[in-house]
């Protein structure tokens, strides 16, 4: 009995490193990079010039996003003040831009080619047919940055069908928004659970095309999948 106690520490001992080594999995670093060039001209002088490098364990980028510099939000003062949420932001508002440095796979657990695709904001459809297959309804959709050449906001449908480019099959490439009402300062990678993580981070807004608030929190799935087949 002895020898298995000792046996059963060391074991607990041993999964110590491999837990704080899973907690550092992913990780992220700022760099000052203008958005790269296959974005259209009219899309990118709407995006930071500062990026977000989200890192894997190895060290090596996962993906590269530009952020707009100032999203634009229907809301009143009061609003603002209390906090603004996704539902403030038009569906299909550009948001950011992405670069994928090797193959990813979305929140629908599609395949998605390295390459560059700008976010845009999209809401689940109330249809009935996705009940149950995301905690939260509200996500970005993937755009080939070759197909989206305009900042304009488009149809809930068009924006379906041209981010459904982006894995060659008939449903939109999605990242799930998480809330982040309370955001930091700082942008961070934090771990859902469940081989989820998100990047949450802090943007200015606007409002009719003049600064507005102290900006709103965004909460980006970077890694996870639904648990829905």
């Amino acid at each position: 009995m002895r020898m298995s106690a000792l046996a059963l520490a060391a074991g607990l001992v041993a999964a110590v490193p491999a837990v704080a080594n899973d907690a550092a999995k992913y990780t992220i670093k700022q760099a000052s990079t203008p958005a790269p060039k296959e974005v259209s001209e009219p899309i990118r002088k709407l995006l930071s010039d500062k990026s977000i490098q989200f890192m894997g364990g190895d060290g090596n980028t996962i993906c590269e996003i530009w952020l707009r510099k100032d999203v634009p939000v229907k809301a009143t003062p009061e609003q603002i003040k209390n906090g603004l949420t996704y539902r403030e932001v038009e569906e299909s508002t550009v948001v950011g831009a992405v670069r994928f440095d090797r193959e990813w796979t979305d929140y629908r657990k599609q395949k998605v080619k390295p390459g560059v695709y700008t976010l845009r904001l999209g809401f689940q459809p109330m249809d009935g047919d996705h009940m149950g297959t995301a905690p939260y309804p509200d996500f970005c959709l993937v755009v080939p940055a070759s197909v989206d050449r305009k900042p304009d906001l488009m149809e809930a449908k068009e924006l379906r069908e041209v981010s459904a480019k982006s894995n060659g099959g008939s449903h939109p490439t999605v990242l799930l928004l998480f809330p982040n009402e309370k955001p930091e300062a700082s942008a961070q990678v934090v771990d859902k659970g469940d081989n989820t993580w998100v990047l949450m981070i802090k943007v200015p807004v606007s409002v009719d095309g003049k600064s507005a608030g102290a900006g709103m929190g965004i909460g980006l799935t970077l890694i996870g999948q639904t648990s829905a087949p």
